[in-house]
């Protein structure tokens, strides 16, 4: 028979508590178990003492006889000081998946041809700049008078 200690919920619906038990492996998760060794309530503050209350000497026994705990189980053993616990390293926890990759390539080719783009058009408006200049200067003298008329206008009405 394989014993786990591991987490029964009981409580209200969206107001979990849970008992920290000893049961065989192969009973329900809130089914029948051998001994309770504890409590868990994760409405209250991650600093308050009543989160987690365990009984570290039949915690102890039970691993002596063999007993494995779940991974939350194991938390709360390493923090008490019972049974170490090493810390897991998961490098592609923040990876994004496919689809954002996917998008970040797209939106950074878009990039590349608008940045292209723009760079074209500047080099075409410096080349004809030098021809532009002496034909912009009475076309600005041309625009100085319509927007006098244009403001009388709008003042009329």
């Amino acid at each position: 028979m394989a014993v786990a200690i591991r987490l029964s919920r009981g409580g209200a619906k969206k107001r979990p508590y849970y008992r920290i038990v000893v049961s065989d492996s192969r009973s329900p998760r809130d089914g029948k178990y051998l001994e309770q060794i504890g409590t868990y309530n994760p409405m209250l503050p991650k600093d308050s003492g009543e989160r987690v209350k365990l009984d570290e000497d039949r915690a102890r026994h039970w691993l002596s006889v063999g007993a494995t705990p779940s991974d939350r189980v194991h938390r709360f053993l390493d923090a008490a000081g019972i049974l170490e616990r090493a810390p897991k390293n998961n490098p592609k926890k923040g990876e994004p998946g496919e689809a954002a990759k996917e998008r970040a390539e797209e939106k950074a080719a878009k990039a590349a041809e608008a940045e292209e783009a723009a760079k074209e058009a500047a080099a075409e408006a410096e080349a004809p700049a030098e021809e532009a200049a002496a034909e912009e200067a009475p076309a600005e003298e041309a625009a100085a008078e319509e927007a006098p008329a244009e403001d009388a206008e709008e003042k009329a009405e």
